[in-house]
């Protein structure tokens, strides 16, 4: 049988320059190899279209008030310990494929100080990666405290931390090469931006990038998250008018407007008191879209109701035959424990439905019941507020 170049090209000269036998074996290996080549392509098609999910989870303001500092003081080692603030949330926090907090403090260095100038100890987010949070978003009204050192070191410290994060650049460079962030899990890639209503009148550090709400550069930097073509489009925002429980007439616009220009999700911050979440589906493509205006103090030392506490949230996401949608959605609410110990307030985070009918656990009946107070106070806010999310236990 004479020689039959494969696909239509022979990778002979002539033929004549191999034995026939050797022509019939190569033919035979370049078959395989093309066998081998198509059913691979086959079977990562098919996995591509396997069904996946994956788990998120939303924190709301990270706190580092002065009395929080001094708390996490450890006069016998002369270090900051925060690990025990987390310890009481950490099953839930760990639990997610990818949990995401607003920091609301810089790494800028000592001074150590709270407010109105911001900058903890770099082991508040040692302990945050320890509870299991994986992601951090930076851009918010206190992200120039400590002007272009606080913008820069805060980065350099989640990074050596191993931390996803996004808001705030060191360079405007480095905003370009990483907006947005894409985080991937089972298979499946996020696309993250962050964006805050203002700096507390500090300019933005010549060189440095922080990311303001601005409906032109929004919808840039989503047109552009799409361009990416990710499973899903989150964007959190710092907004809103502080200690205020319903939304302004901003948030709710511009929530209209990022979910109009491919926003999966909103989640917002900055108020300090929870607001409403809801989660709606569109009545002609039938895709859900869900916000939560504010997720309230995660921890800080805020301590008069409704400031002294917020609720997480836990989204799923599942992708089934190359479409994603929102699966689930719910919260947990918590709470701020800070008894005194020692001569000095020591914070705890506490999933409230947990630990509401634990009233010997707190120091005090006193604290039991301020505790409670705020969790029937979130309970009603919700019920009548929220939409399709429930609360988790």
């Amino acid at each position: 049988m004479p020689f039959q170049p494969y696909f239509g090209v022979s990778l002979f000269r002539n033929k004549s320059d191999y034995p026939a036998e050797d022509s019939v074996l190569i033919l035979k290996n370049m078959r395989t190899r093309a066998l081998f080549l198509i059913f691979s392509l086959i079977f990562s098609a098919r996995l591509q279209a396997q069904d996946s999910s994956v788990s998120l989870m939303f924190i709301g303001d990270v706190m580092g008030h002065d009395t929080q500092i001094n708390g996490a003081y450890d006069s016998l080692t002369g270090k900051y310990d925060f690990n025990p603030c987390f310890q009481y949330i950490k099953p839930i926090l760990s639990e997610p494929d990818i949990t995401i907090a607003n920091l609301e403090v810089t790494l800028a260095g000592k001074p150590y100080k709270g407010y109105p100038s911001f900058s903890s100890p770099d082991a508040l987010a040692v302990a945050l990666k320890n509870a299991g949070v994986d992601c951090l978003v930076t851009a918010n009204n206190h992200s120039c405290d400590r002007r272009k050192k606080g913008v820069v070191r805060t980065i350099d410290v989640l990074d050596s931390l191993g931390f996803s994060h996004t808001g705030t650049f060191r360079t405007l460079e480095e905003k370009k090469q990483q907006q947005p962030l894409i985080l991937r899990k089972n298979g499946m890639r996020i696309a993250l931006l962050n964006y805050t209503y203002g700096t507390n009148g500090i300019p933005v550090p010549k060189g440095t990038a922080v990311n303001l709400i601005n409906k032109d550069s929004i919808k840039a930097d989503l047109v552009k998250a799409k361009s990416m073509n990710p499973d899903a489009v989150i964007v959190f925002t710092h907004w809103g008018l502080e200690y205020k429980r319903k939304p302004s007439k901003d948030q709710v616009d511009i929530y209209e407007f990022c979910k109009a220009n491919g926003a999966d999700l909103v989640i917002g911050s900055h108020p300090h008191v929870l607001q409403k979440m809801e989660m709606e589906k569109d009545t002609v493509t039938g895709k859900k879209h869900l916000v939560a205006y504010s997720l309230g103090n995660f921890v800080s030392n805020q301590r008069t109701e409704p400031r002294d506490g917020g609720a997480v949230l836990r989204v799923e996401l599942v992708k089934e035959n190359g479409k994603t949608r929102i699966k689930d959605a719910g919260y947990y609410i918590t709470w701020v424990y800070n008894p005194k110990v020692d001569g000095r307030r020591r914070f705890r985070i506490l999933p409230a439905s947990r630990y509401e009918l634990k009233e010997d656990f707190f120091a005090s009946k006193a604290y039991h019941d301020k505790m409670m107070r705020f969790i029937n106070g979130t309970r009603d806010l919700f019920e009548s507020e929220k939409v399709n999310i429930r609360e988790l236990e």
